[in-house]
């Protein structure tokens, strides 16, 4: 029996930079994954598919709607190939997934294909081609999270999908009906509506991307609906059920009226869930929450001294960048040293164009919390670089401590918001102010330039609205 200093049961993003970072701080590694590829749901079936075939559609959207006002003209009709833009998507996941595999060699980690279960709190059976028994000094659980479902829909994987089967569907549905407003559910919808899927957004709570400051939501829902989305907010999906091609949709609106929805396909978006079976738990003393959660303390220890959990199984949003922070955590503690995340500072984004990305708190958490705040905000359209590029949706917000003009969140929806936020964590790891930001100089013309100004009307001196 091999024996390690760290096991890592897991390849996501959590558990394969856990491992890198175990192995590269002098522990002997080894990981484990059920499946036949590393990189779990994000590099598998989640974040990396999910943006090849945003950029896919969004290639082909700026070719249909875009080109000509570009001043290029392409003769005859712009056609849809769904079966190579799929395998497009395959290739980037499979190049993604191998350069995973390079890293484990790269540093000496050792790969075992099979679940891994714990026989005791230092041993762990796995179950793949072979079974196999290794010995670990500690074990870190990186299990990720399955998608959620609604107790009452029956998924049948072909018309009533999840994210997994949307991101290979072998045709570009007439009538898409997405149940759930949030990150997942938008993205893969905007991916088919400018496929020319119709696509339905039926979500309970009364705005979507709910968890994100209130004026993002509207902004977001204002861009969809001019792209002919249909947006039902307050509607509680009370059946699903599909007869021969076709999917119905039943749910309550506001009024507790019940109204149908008709599709060829419904994509079930209503979250995520952390995935534990299979794990043994018990054998090993590791005791879950009641939310079924892995119960952990600060340092991310499980009720087994020896055992930790990062990522989608303990508490927290379900980010892989998140993960990949608290697999360094864990490995830099086993080696004595004194890591901390601010999970305050951890970004959240949605990847619809325009982008979605936020840091800090929310208008509406500094309201409840009675914080003496103010705001700035600027306008994309009023950017050169927005006008140049035809990306002129969108904003950036800043607010910043009344007395103190500390920054303490910022919240933006634009072209390439997604890379623009890292300014502002830099800034708010730092505890600039709003007039640190309003005093760099930012490159011109860029979209960057957005957050400059909106520092600047934090205090009412904005330049150029």
């Amino acid at each position: 029996m091999k024996s390690y200093d760290v096991a890592v049961i897991g390849s996501g993003p959590g558990g394969y930079v856990a491992a890198i970072r175990c192995a590269q701080l002098g522990m002997t590694t080894a990981i484990i994954e059920k499946y036949s590829t590393l990189g779990g749901t994000c590099l598998n079936v989640g974040c990396i598919p999910s943006k090849a075939l945003l950029d896919s559609s969004h290639h082909y959207e700026d070719a249909v709607k875009h080109f000509e006002e570009h001043g290029i003209e392409i003769p005859g009709d712009i056609k849809i190939n769904l079966e190579k833009m799929i395998a497009r998507k395959q290739s980037v996941v499979d190049q993604t997934t191998s350069g995973i595999d390079f890293l484990m060699k790269k540093n000496k980690i050792d790969v075992y294909e099979g679940l891994g279960s714990f026989k005791d709190a230092t041993h762990i059976s796995i179950d793949g081609k072979e079974k196999t028994e290794i010995e670990a000094k500690h074990t870190i659980i990186a299990t990720g999270s399955k998608p959620s479902n609604l107790p009452f829909i029956k998924l049948d994987k072909e018309r009533i999908i999840t994210s997994t089967e949307a991101l290979k569907l072998k045709e570009i549905p007439k009538h898409l009906i997405v149940i759930g407003g949030g990150v997942i559910g938008l993205e893969l919808g905007q991916v088919y509506r400018r496929l020319g899927s119709e696509v339905t957004v039926i979500e309970f709570m009364d705005r979507i991307i709910a968890g994100m400051d209130a004026s993002l939501s509207k902004e977001l829902n204002k861009v969809f609906k001019k792209a002919k989305f249909k947006m039902n907010m307050s509607h509680k999906v009370t059946s699903v059920e599909r007869v021969g091609d076709e999917v119905i949709v039943k749910a309550e609106n506001k009024k507790g009226e019940t109204v149908e929805f008709k599709g060829d396909y419904c994509l079930v978006a209503v979250g995520r869930t952390p995935f534990t079976d299979g794990l043994n738990l018990e054998a090993a003393g590791v005791k879950l929450t009641d939310r079924g959660q892995i119960e952990t303390n600060a340092h991310l220890q499980t009720t087994a001294k020896n055992i930790y959990a990062v990522g989608d199984v303990v508490k927290g949003a379900m980010l892989a960048h998140k993960a990949s922070e608290e697999g360094v955590l864990v490995a830099e503690e086993l080696a004595g040293q004194k890591p901390h995340i601010d999970y305050n500072l951890i970004p959240g984004v949605v990847y619809t164009w325009p982008e979605v990305a936020a840091v800090g708190k929310t208008e509406e958490e500094l309201k409840e919390a009675g914080v003496d705040y103010k705001v700035g905000q600027f306008p994309m359209r009023a950017l050169g670089r927005s006008r140049a590029s035809m990306d002129t949706d969108g904003f950036v917000k800043i607010l910043a401590d009344k007395k103190t003009d500390e920054i303490l969140g910022v919240h933006m929806i634009g072209a390439r918001a997604a890379d623009l936020i890292a300014e502002a964590v830099v800034a708010m790891e730092y505890r600039a102010s709003a007039e640190d930001i309003s005093r760099m100089s930012h490159a011109h013309p860029t979209f960057a330039e957005a957050i400059k100004e909106a520092a600047l009307d934090v205090d009412g001196n904005a330049l150029h609205i």
